[in-house]
């Protein structure tokens, strides 16, 4: 079956995602290093893989490097597989599937649909090829197949009995079955994914060539299996039936690591295939006969640094796996005749061998010449001494060599001793090396968290000395104004007293005493003067920080609009998609009602024709019936006649009125599926339009009165930010009610798919048994026919005279007419 069987690793390749939208908001980190084409370093330790992928690998890029190849190898003959593995929102999907039918943006899965057929159709026209391909989910469930078994064929590799394989001869009839496959895959909203996959999807391509000259026959099987990602349940915030759905994947991907474990030790005599159907079908993929290739793809966020360092530990162990991938190659009958022949040739020269020496030895033992062989003896009796000597040279060397076996064994022990001994101190020191390394972990994200403290730290400080220059400029403004103030104060002071000295000198000694009390008065007035100053220096003061307040409000106010207007521009967007979704759900049920007024008008013109040929056949049996009852005498005939022809008439009017219920009922419950989705729809969009032209309306007012007056007061701000925040609340629990509304209906989608299935079945079925009526009437009344002629026959042998007046009274009318 095999042959040139060679030894390989499993082939990992790492590939990072860019940072999700609410990855940015939150503030992530962006973690990852890459160093080089094969390296990533996380946290300061390094991991090797076959090939790392930076976040602005392009889906060709990624194809072309690592899965290209696989087509020619399975085209070659050799079994492939190629996993994608990660934790849940890491991008898994996006690498095998991406988006089907977008030629930049298709994933591994419809590029290598597309270039097995290219090569086959490259390669030499003497080969004839065979191809099926197969959707397999996570309970092996395929459409209306359950609880599909595990087997193994004759060479003991495993299968899944009873699943539907298709085969198909173009790269569109392979995305036919892509996308029934990607209908029947179920997925769920959860806060790190809105379109979370619920299951594992294996798809298998099975290629089989034979050249038609030579009947060669090569075959070749493919899977490319999208596993679904692990989830931790504090981040997903999964409930209900979504948390259960997360148990059985995790346990799944825990049996998947189990395998992936015990492989890579080496050590351990069983490997647990069996804990899971998954793992069970993929026996081959992992240690087995197949070329496998696994994508570990990872998020970059520092929010997920420990699911990454988990998928890289997961990357790691397997890529020390080791598969043995051989051709699969069946002999024709022609090349098994040559090897039977030829096997069949060489067993009859060992017999004539065994035979001729045989008949030698019983001649040798009965004392007859062994002519030609004398010789031969003389030599092997000679090589037989020799031989005997050297026998005594090894005895003798052999009990020399025991004691230095001793010796040895013994030097043996003490080494052993020694190693253990240094193994010891070595586990010892590897213990103390990996306490280190965590130490030195915890130690450098300490270091990072410090460091960003210090960093907030330094523009907090920055902020403040920028607001200190701000106060002592301000202060020494003021102080200047003070300086001048008090120069004013000294001039004007200066020229009174000026002039109060001229004044006293002009009256005497009488008037000396009035500069001192003027003096006293301008005092009391600088002092209060003082006192103004310093009171408008407290006001301005509080006014510049009541200022500063009021604009940091304006600022944040105007930063949390900006944020709203995103997120009321993606609500927009996710209406114009819904829309989009309605009108294609609503054309999708106008061609469902079409179809079903088709096949009304079909079964309505299939009734009236059945009901003419019932019509027709209880005339003709009617017409029958009453020749025959002139003719016979006895009336049991007629009764036994009559009453069968009542029991099919009945039988044929219960069953087409069972089936017009059937139609009836099947009708009105797609009628009121219709109608129920349609009318929640319209119900959903209508409310989202609503609290959407209200939030815009006082969006817009609430803008306007704060451009009006900015000096309202912080109450009045805080009321405009949590009037934004609740209508932001209020847009989020609206967009997370259209998101699960839109998974809900595609749950639907193919349940009313399958109704619309079973109902064309139905009618199909109901086609057949009017059909199967029509011929029943047709033999019935051929039956029936032959019964009243044979009647007639009979009667005629009996009644001979009537039979002779029957024919004359025939002749009468014959020449009458």
């Amino acid at each position: 079956m095999a042959d040139a069987s060679a030894e390989c690793n499993i082939k990992v390749l790492c590939r990072f995602r860019p940072l999700n939208q609410s990855e940015i908001i939150r503030g992530d980190k962006f973690i990852p290093l890459f160093q080089g084409d094969d390296t990533v370093s996380i946290a300061g330790k390094s991991y090797v893989f076959d090939r790392v992928f930076p976040t602005n690998t392009t889906q060709e890029q990624v194809y072309n490097t690592c899965a290209k190849q696989i087509v020619k190898d399975v085209l070659g003959g050799y079994n492939g597989t190629i996993f994608a593995y990660g934790q849940t929102s890491s991008g898994k999907t996006h690498t095998m599937e991406g988006k089907l039918h977008d030629p930049h943006g298709m994933g591994i899965i419809p590029r290598i649909a597309e270039d097995i057929f290219n090569h086959i159709f490259a390669m030499d026209e003497n080969l004839e090829f065979h191809i099926k391909v197969c959707t397999l989910l996570t309970t092996l469930s395929v459409l209306t197949k359950t609880n599909l078994a595990v087997h193994e064929d004759k060479n003991r590799v495993p299968y899944v009995k009873g699943c539907t394989e298709r085969f198909v001869s173009s790269p569109e009839e392979v995305m036919d079955v892509i996308d029934e496959g990607k209908a029947n895959r179920h997925v769920a909203v959860t806060n790190m994914n809105e379109h979370s996959s619920r299951s594992h999807s294996i798809f298998l391509i099975n290629i089989k060539q034979e050249h038609v000259e030579t009947e060669q026959k090569l075959c070749g099987k493919l899977y490319l299996v999208d596993l679904a990602g692990s989830e931790k349940v504090s981040k997903t915030g999964a409930e209900g039936a979504v948390l259960d759905e997360a148990k059985n994947i995790n346990k799944s991907l825990s049996s998947l690591g189990n395998v992936i474990s015990a492989l890579a030790e080496g050590t351990k005599t069983h490997v647990p295939y069996r804990d899971s159907k998954m793992t069970r079908i993929l026996q081959d993929s992992l240690g087995g006969n197949c070329r496998t290739t696994m994508f570990i793809c990872c998020s970059p966020s520092s929010y997920n640094d420990q699911e990454t360092k988990s998928t890289l530990m997961f990357g790691q162990r397997a890529k020390t796996i080791r598969n043995t991938a051989s051709v699969n190659l069946e002999l024709t009958a022609e090349q098994w005749k040559k090897k039977y022949e030829k096997e069949k040739e060489k067993n009859r020269m060992m017999k004539e061998t065994v035979q001729r020496l045989e008949s030698e030895l019983n001649r040798w033992i009965n004392g007859e010449a062994t002519y030609g062989h004398d010789d031969e003896i003389n030599q092997q009796s000679q090589l037989a001494e020799k031989l005997k000597e050297q026998m005594l040279d090894q005895e003798e060397l052999l009990v020399s060599s025991r004691g230095d076996s001793e010796k040895v064994s013994s030097e043996l022990g003490r080494l052993q001793m020694e190693s253990d001994i240094a193994k010891a101190e070595v586990k010892e020191v590897l213990q103390a090396l990996e306490e280190l390394a965590v130490n030195y972990d915890e130690k450098s994200q300490e270091v990072e968290d410090k460091s960003l403290q210090n960093k907030l730290l330094a523009e907090e400080l920055a902020k403040k000395m920028a607001h200190l220059m701000t106060i002592e400029a301000e202060l020494s403004r003021l102080q200047e104004v003070s300086s001048h103030q008090r120069k004013r104060i000294a001039e004007v002071l200066n020229g009174l007293m000026r002039d109060l000295s001229e004044f006293s000198a002009i009256v005497g000694n009488k008037d000396i005493k009035l500069p001192m009390e003027i003096t006293g008065a301008i005092e009391e007035e600088f002092t209060v003067a003082r006192l103004y100053i310093s009171k408008i220096k407290s006001e301005v003061k509080s006014m510049v920080k009541r200022c500063r307040q009021l604009e940091n409000l304006q600022m944040e106010c105007h930063r949390k609009m900006e944020e709203t207007g995103r997120e009321l521009s993606s609500c927009q967007l996710l209406i114009s998609q819904h829309e989009a979704k309605i009108h294609s759900l609503t054309d999708y049920m106008q061609n469902i009602e079409l179809k079903n007024r088709q096949l009304e008008d079909n079964y309505d013109s299939l009734s009236e024709e059945l009901a003419k040929l019932h019509a027709y056949a209880e005339m003709q049996i009617f017409v029958c019936v009453s020749e025959s009852m002139s003719e016979v005498t006895k009336g049991e005939n007629q009764r036994a006649l009559v009453q069968q022809m009542e029991s099919h008439r009945e039988t044929h009017h219960k069953q087409l009125g069972r089936l017009r219920d059937d139609i009836n009922e099947k009708q009105k419950i797609i009628d009121d599926l219709t109608e129920s989705v349609l009318a929640r729809e319209l119900q959903t969009l209508h409310n989202l339009r609503k609290l959407f032209v209200q939030d815009l309306t006082t969006r817009v007012k609430r803008h306007s009165e704060m451009e009006a007056d900015d000096s309202g007061g912080c109450s009045h701000q805080k009321q405009k930010i949590s009037f934004l925040e609740n209508n932001l609340d209020q847009l989020t629990k609206v967009h997370k009610q259209l998101v699960r509304d839109n998974a809900d209906l595609r749950c639907e989608l193919p349940k009313l798919e399958k109704r619309l299935r079973s109902t064309a079945e139905r009618v199909r079925a109901l086609e057949g048994a009017l059909k199967e009526a029509k011929e029943g009437a047709m033999k019935d009344r051929r039956r029936y026919q032959q019964e009243v002629e044979s009647i007639k026959d009979v009667m005629r042998a009996k009644n001979p005279l009537r039979r002779q007046h029957a024919a004359q009274i025939g002749n009468d009318t014959r020449t009458h007419t």
